[in-house]
């Protein structure tokens, strides 16, 4: 008799769990000897303290209550709980802090899907170091990190997730729009985009920039254009490229339509790709006005990669090289 766990959870075996156990610790050394010192918080915690982090008012998918009647929730990824940290534990501490952690995560799914609702991450987040050296710097250990683990052929989306929304506010979208236009764009789905662009009061040039925009991605020659609101988040991201080891730029590529949730994130987002997988295995960027939510304004920037989805990667690089031999 086999009884059934819960959608979007599994059972992992000795054999795959020995593998698994592998390629974190190599992931935990590039992590350790780029000074990131590993943490670990609880996974429940106060939906007061999930929610005061949650800058688009999401709401986290898992709440029970306690003996005392408070609500505590299953944390959906590990930036607000550390951001916590950093607020209350290192109020004073002498900057950067660098933490790294691995830690199941929880999130609500569709099970018809395929998603995970529990999930295996390993990231960092660097405290304190304001772009562009402080992305520079996290690009910089993802890529060290993916090349330790043994991907070959991954690359690395980065976008300006200031970028679109500062489009909107200099075209006057109203804000009860916006919402919805940043969700379709997120979806990458430009056909539900170009819709909602028509239903608003605006001119055939200003749909054509609004759609266009995020379209453009490629190497750094996708960083320059006429002055205005792109010219302005591109030039943020140049700076970035510019602060990059050549073997780290050569995996990155510039996505200007590149939207990420939650809704925290403020300036540089990215996104980790493989041929070999159908969906990102990673991502993160600047998060610069979530600590001062628990009490210390900071910049910040951080990455977290599903480890079952780069170790399913791995295993599709592996057999499409076999098959090419």
């Amino acid at each position: 008799m086999i009884l059934p766990i819960p959608s979007g959870t599994r059972d992992v075996l000795p054999d795959e769990m020995g593998e698994l156990r592998t390629l974190t610790e190599r992931l935990r050394a590039v992590f350790s000897d780029a000074g990131y010192g590993e943490v670990y918080t609880p996974a429940l915690e106060y939906e007061a303290v999930i929610t005061r982090g949650a800058l688009d008012g999401a709401r986290p998918a898992y709440r029970v209550f306690d003996e005392n009647g408070e609500v505590l929730v299953l944390r959906s990824d590990m930036t607000v709980p550390i951001a916590r940290v950093a607020g209350t534990r290192y109020s004073a501490a002498e900057l950067p802090l660098r933490f790294a952690y691995f830690a199941h995560c929880y999130r609500g799914i569709r099970p018809q899907r395929g998603q995970p609702r529990e999930f295996l991450q390993a990231g960092i987040e660097l405290i304190g170091a304001a772009a562009p050296a402080g992305t520079a710097e996290a690009v910089t250990v993802l890529c060290r990190a993916l090349d330790r683990a043994g991907l070959a052929r991954y690359r690395v989306g980065i976008g300006d997730a200031a970028l679109y929304p500062a489009l909107l506010d200099g075209l006057d979208v109203p804000e009860d729009r916006r919402a919805l236009l940043l969700a379709e764009l997120g979806r990458g789905d430009f056909v539900g985009l170009e819709n909602g662009l028509r239903e608003l009061a605006i001119d055939e040039r200003s749909i054509e920039l609004l759609l266009s925009v995020p379209q453009m991605r490629g190497g750094p020659d996708v960083l320059h254009g006429p002055p205005g609101p792109v010219a302005d988040a591109v030039a943020g991201l140049r700076a970035v490229h510019a602060l990059l080891d050549a073997d780290v730029a050569a995996r990155v590529i510039f996505d200007l339509g590149l939207s990420r949730t939650p809704g925290y994130y403020t300036g540089a987002v990215f996104e980790v790709y493989d041929p070999a997988a159908g969906m990102p295995i990673g991502g993160g960027g600047r998060y610069d006005h979530l600590l001062g939510q628990f009490g210390r304004e900071l910049p910040a920037v951080g990455f977290a990669l599903e480890v079952e989805k780069l170790h399913q990667a791995l295993a599709a690089e592996e057999q499409l090289g076999t098959a090419e031999r």
